[in-house]
């Protein structure tokens, strides 16, 4: 796999942990009768930081293997010029 393709892994990655958060947070409060926004906002404080920190790391890392890529790309060309 190349610097390209690891990144855009790593930024999929990075939007899988946030959707699972927002979805572990509707999971557990599936058996309340009413929802409204201070509610659920309650729920996904309850799930936690963890995913926020590891999805903003993937993203960063994704980022970085992009940009990696792309510099390198870019060196090449010039040196070929």
């Amino acid at each position: 796999m190349n610097k390209r393709g690891a990144g855009v892994t790593f930024i999929a990655i990075a939007a899988f942990l946030i959707s699972a958060k927002y979805i572990s947070a509707a999971v557990f409060g599936s058996g309340v009768s009413s929802w409204d926004e201070n509610l659920f906002r309650e729920m996904s404080e309850y799930v936690g930081i963890p995913l926020n920190i590891c999805s903003v790391l993937a993203l960063l890392v994704g980022l970085a293997y992009i940009v990696w890529a792309e510099y390198e790309e870019f060196m090449m060309k010039n040196k070929n010029s």
